[in-house]
């Protein structure tokens, strides 16, 4: 009886403990490609690259860079701006674009973006340096009838955190896209970053954003659209279907890898 009566009192400690893990957690907030729309904010080719240089020393490594954007390779970027662009078009939302100053230092979007979109919004902000401060940009945001923003800009400590800040206190669910926004420094970025997440905005990879989006891999976008898609911006996943495609078409086992 003494041992039973101490089972039944060590069920009844544990039961609270239980019950509280059971309890639901924060919501995940998921993209919904129906009620989303993309934002370019100054993804310019002068704030990409600037016209002094600047060395970087690594370990064993001398690299010289001209890029404005120093917390992401200059090749992996460019390529991850345009994708950021890109993704409008592949799940067919729509996209606005702003620039700011560019007949100035900043420049012209680059014009893999801009002609991948000729008759989208495209706001040339003269002064304003938070494009939620424009009255076109918002007015143009505000017409798609969209709640969710995917954002990326440089830099991400200004074009990025000011918009999403502002978005944000707005009502908006701002999903900034952390491989498509650059600054002068990690610090920087990290420090930005910090300040967007504390203010619910949603930090995520491209990767993460295109796969929120599909959903399904047998939807429409899936796996037909999606993975030329990636095969193009990120050929790192690209490759993995590649591979497997050769295998299926090509490929034999050698000894010792059936039933690994």
């Amino acid at each position: 009886m003494a041992l039973l009566t101490k089972i039944m009192f060590t069920v009844l400690a544990l039961m609270p403990a239980t019950f509280a893990a059971l309890q639901p957690g924060p919501p995940f907030i998921r993209l919904d490609k129906n009620d989303a729309m993309v934002i370019v904010a100054d993804l310019q080719e002068g704030l990409y690259h600037v016209v002094r240089a600047r060395l970087l020393t690594e370990p064993g490594l001398i690299r010289l860079t001209t890029t404005q954007v120093r917390d992401f390779d200059p090749v992996v970027y460019r390529n991850s701006m345009i994708a950021h662009s890109a993704i409008a078009k592949l799940f067919d939302i729509p996209i606005v674009l702003t620039t700011s100053a560019e007949t100035g230092p900043n420049g012209l979007l680059p014009k893999e973006i801009s002609s991948m979109y000729p008759s989208a919004p495209l706001i040339r902000r003269n002064g304003e340096v938070d494009a939620w401060d424009n009255e076109e940009f918002r007015n143009a945001v505000r017409a798609q009838n969209k709640t969710q923003v995917i954002l990326g800009g440089i830099t991400t400590d200004v074009c990025t955190e000011f918009l999403a800040l502002s978005m944000r206190a707005e009502g908006y669910t701002v999903f900034a896209n952390t491989e498509a926004s650059g600054t002068f420094s990690e610090r920087l970025a990290n420090d930005a970053n910090r300040r967007m997440e504390d203010a619910g905005v949603i930090l995520q990879g491209m990767f993460a954003i295109v796969m929120d989006l599909m959903r399904d891999w047998r939807n429409t976008p899936g796996s037909q659209q999606v993975l030329p898609w990636l095969d193009t911006y990120l050929p790192a996943y690209g490759y993995v279907a590649r591979a497997h495609e050769a295998a299926v078409l090509n490929g034999t086992l050698l000894p010792g890898e059936e039933g690994l």
